[in-house]
């Protein structure tokens, strides 16, 4: 039974399935439009998941109520399928019937797949070694549903078949990897089997989209490479994949970017061809979808998991996410979640646990945007800055959102990648406004309290400084790391930031978040329960003085006391050893005095002014000498170290003129602390795990000690510092106390080796004696070029006066030489105008030459027309008489052509008359052949002695050589004419020999003749 329904509304209407009286809908789609547009649940049949989708959507039906079905059959929402009425009905008919013998059939078909799925299910549960030999015919089925074109209903079990292979039942005795390996192998082994599964993730059937990626999975798992190559190679694999996000199924949809997460983590050219089939819109798509990141379930985490591996270390796929506006929708998530966050309450643990996941994904892809060191870091810091990501992350790290502390952390760090690097950016990330930190046992009932808002900067200081509790202190080292990409490569930021600490400090406000108030004037009552605050201090502090020379200089000046009251002056770097000294007397915990050590370190490391200035102090070398030498103290190895390497750098930078000569130091430290327990402690630093292995130990995870305390001792930076001068501080012990250490600092050179000094000194004093000598050999030499210079005055007046003669000498050679140029030039005008004479002449009887001739060319002129107008007549007499003789010839020729004409005419008129009697004149027609050859001979003579006056009238014109021409081709005629005769005389020979008559050469020449005139007749 089936009721029409109305499609009007553009949805297609439900199929309710009756079966047993029980009405049951199979289709997972039509259940969630129930549930959500007509609010009806029904029952599910079985068990009941946390989402019946599911089951729903693996075959277990939903049971409706009948007046739930009748108020759908109302709504015309709805159509019913009464299958035992429709197996009634059909069965009615004779069996013999055509819809009663298909009916059966398909019966018979269904009865056989439910059968062969049965097996197939039970035999893959239980598999063993056995099957995988006829698991080739399975593979081949699949092909042959393919070539069919139709999906069978074994089609889906045979997948599902294959799928339950790659998972077999772990309680059969014969299960193994070796099965799924195999039946890996068999897959990607051909490149058609591979494609088969492409070509059932776009089939029409769900189930088969379904298996087909889950087969594709379990295959990829299996043979990793080999998978990927088929996928990539296929036609349009991975486009098909890609399309697939687009299913309507969600189950579909999930199976396909699992699929994708396993496909995409290391080739670049697979991520490049994913994101280049839109795969960037269909994930923002799914996720907007699915609730976005407040609301989203484990599938909007996939789906930014999938986008991480589409972005990882791939500069072309992060362009085009760039450059296609994919940032908005970036900026938009974290906006929406923002706005969620501020009107959700009373969430779900397990909501509330996915919705930091989600979270945390969405952080890390946008750090895969700003890894240090990459390209395009710079423009994709700059796009997020553009879309106020990075202030939208800081919103989210300073939000009162409870149980977020992971995310928080995150946020926060991602921060730092946002601006690391960038001068712009940092120096704009400073005047960014957050809400005031609220610590937990600070907090108020009421969630919706307007916060105050500061500079974030004062927020991170507050943040990293201020916070006690162990279970956040990944939120504070996140903060911290934020700082340090603040100060991170600009040193007019680090300057400020000292400068305000400075003032502050000096200032006498109590500021517990000023670093330097930290580290001079440490709180006793925070001290023992929190000693990161002392740590983070020291690490910012570092950072501001690392490889910032004029921040060292500038932060020394910093001191206590004053000197016009009779007061001792305390500088900084002093009062930071003391607090060091007197922790590890006291027994403080290591992170405190390792956090002073790091500090220590930094500023005394090529600055001679530090060094001097914790020389100062006889006792600080003593301290930390004996520190060395305890057996055990608190920190052990660690601390140790760190003093052996604060004593190597303080003796490396000092100098003769330090307060502590370094002779003095150096004997100090061979005598009373020995070089094998410096080198033994410098070791023992070096092999330390946290030391040692700092570069694969993630500093996201901490781990705890016995004290509830993370196990964070060193910055990262501090780190490659020891490692890149560890060589150098331990070879420093061995050097000679006259050789002192050349530093530059800005720009003016400090340090330099007395022995040098010495030697210098010595080399000048040789110098200036050698001077002294050289001057006395001037003066000497200043006398001889004196005496040396008249000698040459004398010479030069004796050179002067030869010359006087010899200029003399030549204006007299030079007037005479004016005297005969003179002569010359008047002989030569003589020669000119005999010259012009003889040339006037010449010209005259070269004149009378010219008439001469001209009289004689006139004359020959007059002779020559006389004689061509003679000649002229005469041609013109020849050319008429030519023409006459032409005219004659002309005019026999056509009177020999005209009777040529009228011969042929009676010629023809005489045959037709022998054709109509053929038999009768034959002997007459003989004769008239005769004498049509004599004629024809006639003719031809005619035609020979045409010839031969052509021939004559040839030489005298080209006129009569057309004519003659022309009378050879009408002999050729007449010539092609008696030849057809003759043919034509032959052919009646053979008929008539046909007829059984005898005919002789000449009555058959007759017959011909005779013929042909009846043919001319008809």
């Amino acid at each position: 039974m089936s009721i029409a329904v109305d499609q009007s509304n553009g949805v297609d209407p439900i199929r309710v399935v009756k079966i047993a009286g029980r009405y049951l809908i199979f289709d997972p789609d039509a259940v969630a439009h129930l549930r959500r547009y007509e609010q009806m649940n029904g029952t599910l049949v079985g068990t009941t998941p946390q989402q019946p989708t599911q089951n729903v959507f693996l075959g277990l039906p939903v049971e409706m109520r009948p007046e739930a079905v009748d108020a759908l059959l109302q709504k015309k929402s709805a159509y019913v399928v009464d299958d035992a009425n429709a197996h009634s009905a059909i069965m009615r008919f004779d069996r013999s019937t055509a819809p009663c013998r298909s009916y059966i059939v398909s019966l018979r078909n269904s009865k056989q797949a439910a059968a062969l799925a049965l097996t197939l299910r039970s035999s893959s549960k239980s598999v063993g070694r056995r099957l995988p030999e006829s698991s080739f015919n399975v593979i081949n089925s699949l092909h042959s549903d393919r070539e069919t074109e139709s999906l069978s209903v074994s089609t889906h079990v045979i997948l599902e078949t294959l799928l339950l292979l790659f998972n077999p039942n772990e309680n059969s005795p014969e299960a193994s990897d070796e099965v799924s390996l195999w039946l890996a192998d068999e897959f990607t082994q051909r490149q058609e089997n591979i494609t088969l599964l492409l070509d059932f993730v776009v089939s029409t059937d769900s189930y088969s989209r379904l298996y087909s990626l889950q087969l594709l999975a379990a295959i990829l798992s299996a043979r990793t490479e080999r998978t990927e190559e088929c996928i990539f190679t296929a036609p349009f694999g991975i486009s098909r994949l890609v399309a697939t996000l687009a299913d309507k199924k969600d189950a579909v949809r999930g199976e396909c970017i699992s699929l994708l997460i396993s496909l995409t983590p290391t080739s670049r050219e697979l991520q490049k061809l994913v994101a280049f089939e839109n795969a960037f819109e269909h994930i923002f798509a799914i996720v907007a979808v699915d609730g976005s990141l407040s609301s989203g379930g484990r599938t909007v985490e996939d789906c930014l998991i999938l986008l991480a591996n589409l972005l990882r270390r791939n500069v072309s796929n992060q362009s085009l996410f760039r450059e296609s506006g994919f940032v908005t929708n970036l900026a938009s998530l974290l906006e929406d979640f923002l706005k969620s966050q501020i009107s959700s309450e009373n969430v779900a643990i397990w909501a509330q646990t996915q919705c930091d996941r989600n979270v945390y994904a969405f952080l890390a892809v946008l750090r895969l945007f700003v890894v240090p060191d990459s390209a395009g870091v710079a423009i994709n810091q700059e796009a997020f800055w553009k879309h106020e990501l990075v202030y939208n992350t800081l919103q989210l790290a300073f939000s009162r959102a409870e149980g977020q502390i992971a995310v928080k952390a995150e946020a926060l760090t991602t921060c730092g990648d946002m601006i690391r690097g960038l001068k712009p950016l940092q120096e704009s990330f400073a005047q960014l406004m957050v809400p005031a930190s609220l610590l937990a046992d600070d907090m108020t009932d009421d969630t919706h309290i307007e916060l105050p808002k500061v500079y974030v900067i004062d927020g991170l200081l507050d943040l990293t400084l201020n916070t006690c509790d162990a279970q956040v202190f990944g939120l504070r080292f996140s903060a911290c790391e934020c700082l340090k990409a603040y100060f991170s490569n600009h040193s007019e930021v680090r300057s400020h930031f000292l400068s305000r600490a400075m003032t502050g400090y000096t200032s006498g406000v109590d500021e517990s978040a000023n670093v330097l108030a930290v580290l001079l004037r440490p709180d006793p009552t925070k001290f023992a329960r929190d000693p990161y605050r002392q740590w983070f201090a020291s690490v910012i502090a570092f950072h501001l003085l690392h490889d910032h020379a004029t921040a060292k200089s500038v932060l020394l000046g910093v001191t206590e006391g004053d000197a016009s009251k009779d007061e001792e002056v305390v500088t900084s770097i002093q009062t930071i050893t003391a607090h060091l000294i007197s922790g590890i007397s006291r027994g403080d915990d290591a992170r405190v005095l390792v956090g002073y050590l790091m500090l220590l370190l930094g500023w005394t490391f090529e600055n001679l002014d530090a060094v001097n200035d914790f020389l100062a102090e006889g006792t600080n070398v003593q301290s930390l000498i004996q520190a060395i030498s305890q057996p055990s103290i608190t920190g052990g190895d660690i601390v140790q170290g760190l003093c052996a390497l604060l004593l190597g750098v303080v003796y490396d930078f000092s100098t003769k003129d330090s307060p502590l000569p370094r002779s003095k130091l150096h004997s100090i430290l061979t005598e009373r602390l020995g070089r094998e327990t410096f080198l033994h402690s410098l070791n023992q630093l070096r092999i330390h795990p946290l030391i040692r292995d700092f570069e694969v130990t993630s500093q996201k995870n901490f781990h705890y000690s016995n004290n509830g305390l993370p196990n964070v001792f060193f910055d990262a930076a501090f780190v490659n510092f020891v490692k890149d001068n560890y060589s150098r501080i331990g070879r420093s012990i061995d050097r000679s106390p006259e050789l002192e250490i050349s530093i530059i600092t800005n720009g003016v050179e400090k340090g330099i080796s007395r022995k040098l000094v010495d030697s210098l000194r010595h080399e000048v004093e040789n110098k200036q004696r050698a001077m002294e000598e050289m001057q006395d050999k001037i003066a000497s030499l200043e006398e001889a070029i004196c005496h040396r210079e008249a000698t040459n005055q004398r010479a030069l007046d004796e050179l002067t006066r030869q010359l006087n003669k010899f200029k003399t000498a030549f204006e007299h050679a030079e007037q005479t030489c004016e005297d005969k140029v003179r002569q010359l030039l008047q002989q030569q005008a003589a020669t000119e105008e005999e010259q012009k004479r003889q040339a006037s002449l010449a010209q005259a009887q070269v004149i009378a030459r010219e008439t001469k001739l001209q009289k004689d060319l006139i004359q020959a002129q007059k002779a020559a027309q006389s004689e061509i107008e003679r000649v002229q007549f005469r041609a013109e007499a020849e050319e008429a008489d030519l023409k006459a003789s032409i005219n004659r010839l002309e005019v026999d020729l056509m009177k020999a052509s005209r009777n040529r004409i009228e011969e042929i005419q009676d010629l023809q008129k005489q045959n037709d008359k022998l054709l109509a009697a053929e038999a009768d004149k034959r002997k007459e027609s003989e004769a008239e052949v005769e004498r049509l050859k004599e004629r024809v001979q006639k003719l031809t003579a005619n035609a020979d002695e045409e010839r031969a006056k052509a021939r004559t009238a040839e030489t005298k014109s080209s006129h009569e050589l057309a004519a003659r021409e022309t009378a050879q081709a009408e002999l050729d005629d007449l010539l092609i004419v008696f030849g057809d005769l003759e043919d034509k005389a032959a052919r009646y020979k053979a008929r008539l020999r046909e007829l059984g008559e005898d005919v002789s050469d000449g009555e058959e020449e007759g017959k011909i003749e005779d013929e042909d005139n009846g043919n001319g007749d008809g």
